[in-house]
């Protein structure tokens, strides 16, 4: 413990240099911006940034590309609170009650309530990523082969089974589209070209940057042409500065919201839109006050914000210590470490110990000059809600070229952005999940070596995957996640409580 503070001090004195503090100022800012626009989402923001760090240090991309993903998520609470109109999918929640206090004259004080419980959130999601991403590392160096390929199988269940909670089949099935889409190109141990139909750009593979810049980015300037021109609310801009009081009253709400952001975040492939509605719905039954939620009561918006929050640390969790994304911008963070060439995973507390809390060190700071700009900036920045959406589309989709065209300067890969574009676009509107997708293009590769290396290793035999102790437990988690879906599961299990609570009652 003592080493990992002395490890966390010296990476966080760092980065106090002018330059470093300068770019934390402006990536986060940036982010607010991209957060609060509705069309641009944290996963765009975040994808379009990894390709304009391409030629950076390492260091200085990651600590960039954190300082927008942290921004973009608070940044949506503004367009929720004043339009309700979420910026960003992870703060639908906040709409519910913060429009509601915007509409009575309290739109200030509902924006500082939103910033102040943002920053506690990251926190709190902070002090658990320093915490645990060594403790996960540790037990993960016992995985082999065997179990990575149950992990990332257990990745896209369960991501598929919470992003589409009401029919999770579609969730399962854009998952699986996503590791079919990963057998494209060579395959990783000798070589040899699958499913290119003679095409020598496909050879390569597709492109996880194109992609996910297709998928998220294209798509959401498909969707949001459809949409009817928004009004900015007239609303007055009160005492922005929320009262220690007002804090106070709800710490309960904000610790347990943090910490249930920190552990859904800590779930491959969910999310921050999720942490922020169970944070939202576990408020809300906690509190005398639930009657009145979505009326403009400021428990349920403060425990919004603190959940999506602390969502965006509990995210990077999986991502440094097993290579596995916590949500859709975390998946897109993880693709931009391998670029820079940092490779996290099991072996990252080996390699390199200190870069976990350098990415600790980076969430601290960011949530710093989030919660510092979003209470000194509020006025200005309303105004950016008041530029015309047919003006702000057209540089979208120009930074949605740039960003697929310049890691690689292929034509190709701008013609795979606009055909997950149009893929991304078409699941929405059938309401199939997107994030499964874009996480099965990335645990694809995983899935196929660790299949084929466990195979090798064990002479063809598949009775490692479900003997070894590891191995078999993640295989009966993720049954049980795919049978507690099941109808006749659901009430199989329902009969057997019902029947051990007679059991008891009788006794």
């Amino acid at each position: 413990m003592f080493e990992g503070l002395r490890l966390f001090a010296q990476e966080f004195m760092g980065f106090m240099t002018f330059g470093t503090i300068f770019a934390v100022l402006w990536a986060t800012q940036l982010g607010i911006i991209v957060g609060m626009l509705p069309g641009l989402t944290a996963t765009m923001g975040v994808a379009l940034m990894t390709t304009l760090t391409f030629k950076m240090d390492a260091g200085n991309a990651v600590l960039i590309l954190v300082c927008m993903y942290v921004g973009a998520i608070y940044g949506g609470s503004r367009s929720a609170i004043l339009l309700n109109i979420p910026g960003t999918p992870a703060n639908a929640a906040t709409a519910v009650d913060g429009y509601p206090l915007s509409k009575q004259g309290r739109a200030g004080e509902a924006i500082g309530i939103a910033t102040v419980g943002s920053f506690i959130g990251s926190v709190i999601g902070m002090l658990f990523l320093a915490f645990f991403t060594p403790l996960i590392g540790n037990v993960a160096l016992k995985f082999l082969s065997f179990e990575f390929m149950w992990l990332a199988i257990f990745g896209i269940v369960i991501c598929g089974n919470l992003t589409a909670p009401k029919d999770p089949l579609k969730g399962w099935i854009a998952g699986f589209l996503g590791l079919f889409v990963a057998m494209i190109g060579m395959e990783g141990i000798h070589a040899y070209v699958r499913f290119s139909f003679g095409t020598v750009a496909l050879s390569g593979g597709i492109g996880l940057i194109p992609a996910m810049v297709g998928a998220f980015g294209f798509a959401e300037l498909m969707t949001v042409m459809k949409h009817p021109k928004y009004e900015v609310v007239k609303t007055k801009i009160n005492r922005v500065i929320p009262r220690f009081r007002d804090i106070k009253r709800y710490w309960k709400t904000i610790v347990r919201s943090g910490i249930v952001g920190t552990f859904i975040g800590a779930v491959p492939g969910v999310g921050e839109d999720i942490a922020a509605w169970v944070s939202y719905d576990m408020a809300k039954r906690s509190s005398p006050d639930g009657d009145k939620f979505g009326t403009g009561v400021v428990e349920g918006l403060i425990a919004a914000e603190a959940g999506n929050n602390a969502c965006v640390a509990g995210a990077m969790i999986p991502v440094l210590s097993l290579a596995i994304p916590g949500s859709a911008p975390a998946a897109v963070l993880l693709a931009a470490m391998f670029i820079h060439g940092i490779r996290p995973g099991p072996l990252i507390m080996i390699e390199s110990p200190s870069f976990v809390y350098s990415v600790v060190a980076m969430v601290m700071l960011a949530s710093t000059a989030m919660m510092v700009l979003g209470l000194s900036m509020v006025r200005p920045l309303v105004k950016v809600l008041m530029v015309p959406r047919q003006k702000l589309m057209p540089i979208v989709f120009v930074l949605c070229v740039v960003g697929a065209y310049a890691i690689t300067g292929r034509i190709f890969d701008v013609g795979v952005m606009v055909v997950f574009g149009v893929i991304g676009y078409y699941m929405r509107e059938m309401e199939y999940p997107v994030a499964p997708l874009v996480l099965g293009i990335i645990l694809g590769d995983i899935l196929d070596k660790n299949l084929r290396r466990a195979l090798i290793i064990s002479d063809g035999s598949i009775l490692p995957f479900f003997t070894r102790p590891i191995s078999l437990v993640l295989f009966i988690i993720t049954l049980l996640t795919i049978l507690s879906k099941v109808s006749w599961f659901k009430s199989w299990m329902g009969s057997m409580r019902n029947g051990v609570v007679s059991v008891f009652r009788k006794g």
